[in-house]
């Protein structure tokens, strides 16, 4: 057992085997631990959040080495039967691979014995592993697909997998099922889990639609909540968000949510709402709206100009960071930020919208939530419960195109993997962040790209947000709340959380520059 620094919050177990990595991801999630807020498991390794208020990692890396692993993988979780259509385009290229017939390829998919290992790629994909080995190591696609059908059930290295949704994909495929794999208004919207069993049905001769009921429905924005606004301009992009959705990597979805969270919180409370009230959040100014019931609203984050027409006739240029009363007829505009990029407007009683897996955020990788707002929406309030505004809010230094900007970073989990040189690049030069960026990640370009000394393919593993992943051409890619949960670059650092709303309010244009607040954790226990 390897422990790898990962942030202040969260650290990586490596293991020898994949094996091994699901018998230590069933020991902790059956024994619980209180600090212990989230699991991620991959290939070989678990990333661990824990509470750093509770406990710190010294004492949680001696609680798991004492665990004991159990060795019998199997009949642990539920089964899961699957129906599947052996027509895949990639049948008879694996079947030649393996030197053996199409019929032994479906005997030995269907006879052996399957286990969701983790979640990842998207949604709802289970990565299914068998003790049995059917098929060795199956190569991916030289070139990988650029649309794959929902349902479709492929094989990669050792894995077995069915894609929920249509993807692009490189894995050899083998066959079809019509069994819905992800379904939000499921009550458990991911069909397989971590450590169900699979088994795998030939319905080839056969073939029969089957469907998997909703059981439950989350609750729809109800139609009769009072409209409080039109929209009659977007700019770049207005989403809804909150918090983000919390515990739920095992369905392999990340956390979404406003990515300056201090801003939000700050135009919740100005209007006195919960700090978690559905907001809106407006990359890069552009918003107008149109009243249509008296509110009130803040808006906070980026520098920005906050412009409000009367129906009086009246223009005028209103504070941030304060409530502001708005009647009937009056409009809104947000100009261009001057500095920062992302702005929030929290509305009194909150806005009406659908909850996805507990939260209205929108979240860009997975395509969960609310849609980007366009021109003609109608914003609902959610009136909800309220309490006095809180006028003691200040908007914090933000940066402007050009500027340098200094992020604290912790090293590691694959700092080794890069040479000495790389290591005192990463930290020594400034790193454009570039027009290609988004909620999913910052790409950066310095002007020496990073070197790695360990050239192997790395297994799938877990990243937090703010993780820098080095892809091959050796610029950083620095992730940000719509992430992936997994990913298959080395991770050289990540940026501490306490500077995560400073990374988000970074345009296009500005350099950063990293600080290393804390050495490389590499501790190794036997198992």
């Amino acid at each position: 057992m390897r422990f790898l620094s990962v942030n202040l919050n969260c650290f990586l177990i490596e293991l020898s085997s994949l094996e091994e990595t699901v018998a230590l991801y069933h020991c902790l999630k059956r024994t619980a631990h209180p600090d212990i807020q989230e699991l991620i498991p991959a290939a070989r390794t678990i990333l661990v959040y824990f509470d750093p208020v509770f406990t710190d990692e010294k004492k949680l890396i001696q609680w798991i080495s004492a665990q004991k692993l159990e060795q019998n993988l199997l009949n642990m979780g539920k089964e899961v039967v699957i129906n599947v259509c052996y027509d895949g385009a990639d049948l008879a290229h694996v079947a030649e691979y393996l030197g053996i017939d199409v019929n032994e390829v479906i005997h030995k998919h269907t006879h052996s014995r399957w286990q969701v290992a983790f979640i990842g790629f998207a949604p709802g994909f289970a990565y299914l592993i068998s003790p049995d080995h059917p098929f060795g190591s199956i190569p991916r696609l030289v070139s990988p697909r650029k649309k794959i059908a929902s349902g479709s059930v492929g094989l990669a290295g050792e894995y077995s997998g069915i894609y929920p949704k249509e993807s692009p994909g490189g894995w050899q495929l083998i066959g079809r099922t019509d069994q819905t794999m992800w379904d939000v208004y499921r009550e458990q919207a991911a069909l397989l889990l971590p450590s169900d069993q699979v088994v795998f049905k030939d319905i080839s001769k056969h073939p029969t639609q089957v469907t998997v009921p909703c059981t439950k429905l989350f609750s729809r924005q109800r139609l009769e909540n009072p409209i409080v606004f039109t929209v009659l301009n977007v700019g770049l992009q207005v989403l809804v968000q909150d918090e983000g959705r919390k515990n739920v990597a095992q369905l392999g979805v990340g956390q979404a949510g406003a990515m300056d969270r201090s801003a939000f919180h700050c135009a919740n409370a100005c209007v006195g709402n919960s700090k978690n009230a559905a907001a809106l959040e407006i990359y890069n100014g552009g918003l107008r709206l149109k009243v249509m019931e008296e509110t009130v609203i803040a808006v906070t984050g980026a520098e920005t100009e906050l412009w409000v027409s009367y129906a009086n006739g009246y223009t005028v240029k209103q504070p941030l960071y304060q409530p502001i009363a708005l009647d009937q007829g009056d409009e809104i505009y947000l100009t261009k930020a001057q500095a920062g990029i992302r702005n929030y407007v929290a509305v009194r009683g909150g806005i009406a919208v659908e909850q996805v897996l507990n939260s209205a955020s929108y979240d860009s990788l997975a395509e969960l939530g609310t849609v980007p707002l366009k021109v003609g929406d109608e914003i609902r309030s959610a009136q909800l419960k309220t309490e006095c505004v809180d006028l003691d809010q200040a908007a914090n230094a933000l940066p402007k195109v050009g500027d340098q900007v200094v992020v604290d970073i912790v090293l590691g989990p694959r700092m080794d993997w890069f040479t000495p040189e790389s290591m005192d690049l990463l930290l020594a030069q400034f790193w454009l962040v570039t027009a290609d960026s988004n909620r999913i990640g910052l790409r950066l370009v310095g002007d020496k790209p990073l070197q790695r000394q360990i050239k192997q393919e790395l297994p799938s593993e877990g990243c937090c947000t703010g993780a820098i992943q080095i892809p091959p051409n050796g610029q950083p890619v620095l992730f940000m709340n719509d992430h992936p949960i997994t990913g298959g670059y080395p991770v050289i650092a990540a940026v501490a959380p306490y500077h995560l709303d400073l990374i988000a309010q970074v345009a296009a244009g500005c350099y950063i520059q990293f600080r290393k607040i804390s050495d490389f954790m590499d501790i190794k226990k036997n198992v």
